[in-house]
């Protein structure tokens, strides 16, 4: 059966930020299609919420607490995921930040502090994890970078989130393809504006909100649940000859 390719039965998957938003989404996604899950996220306090969430479904889930930018602590979480697992199979790196503000102005805190998170946490994940699945001779890294790695949005100014998401891209590709002929695939999405309730405020106001979907041919924001199908597709069988590819999902944003 077709269908049977997507299974994820008896594979382990870790997810980096799957304490709320999309991470969680992701999380709850890979469970329901049948993966043992990881949640890798720094606030203990949401990323034992989501725990006991997956697990009341019936399904397996451990929370490990995470600091991406830390290497020792990805790590440490990594290996924590492999006493209880024997494995990894998927990796999510999902974590991520975004801090706006002019170029010309931009405190040098701030855009290392979106470098760090979204580049060098990614790096981190990548290669800590990217070391047990070489290993194994399999294994499927989905990165989340944004369609801000291939456009400017307006009307904010985020040249750092740009960049990061840009090098996330690439870093994407590089690995694919240092690692193909050894039976790891990395691949990565590139959401446009998701519909989460951090940013809610933002879709309701007609400086920011009206902008954005005035500038996108669907005219709304993205539902996560039309995001978990993907990364379903990505992790699992139904993908294996897939490597290196971004996947832009923004309602059209990026082809105006």
């Amino acid at each position: 059966m077709i269908l049977d390719q997507f299974s994820l039965k008896g594979k382990v998957a870790i997810v980096t930020g799957a304490g709320q938003g999309l991470g969680r989404h992701f999380a709850l996604a890979l469970s329901d299609a049948g993966a043992t899950i990881v949640i890798a996220e720094l606030n203990a306090e949401t990323g034992l919420k989501v725990e006991k969430e997956i697990q009341a479904l019936g399904s397996k889930a451990m929370y490990v607490q995470m600091d991406v930018v830390e290497p020792a602590s990805v790590q440490s979480a990594v290996k924590a995921s492999l006493e209880t697992f024997d494995r990894i199979d998927i990796l999510i790196n999902n974590a991520g930040i975004s801090i706006w503000g002019d170029a010309e102005t931009m405190p040098r805190k701030d855009w290392l502090k979106v470098i760090d998170v979204n580049l060098n946490g990614v790096f981190n994940c990548c290669q800590a994890v990217g070391r047990v699945m070489l290993k194994q001779g399999s294994g499927s890294i989905i990165n989340i970078a944004s369609m801000s790695g291939s456009i400017v949005n307006i009307p904010q100014h985020q040249a750092n989130y740009n960049a990061s998401k840009a090098a996330v891209i690439h870093l994407t590709k590089s690995l694919a393809v240092e690692w193909a002929k050894r039976g790891v695939r990395v691949n990565c999405i590139s959401p446009g504006y998701m519909h989460t309730e951090l940013v809610q405020d933002l879709f309701n106001d007609p400086s920011y909100g009206g902008v954005w979907f005035e500038r996108t041919p669907m005219g709304r924001p993205g539902r996560l649940e039309e995001l978990g199908p993907l990364i379903i597709f990505l992790a699992s069988d139904a993908s294996s000859f897939m490597t290196g590819s971004n996947i832009v999902i923004d309602g059209g944003y990026s082809a105006v």
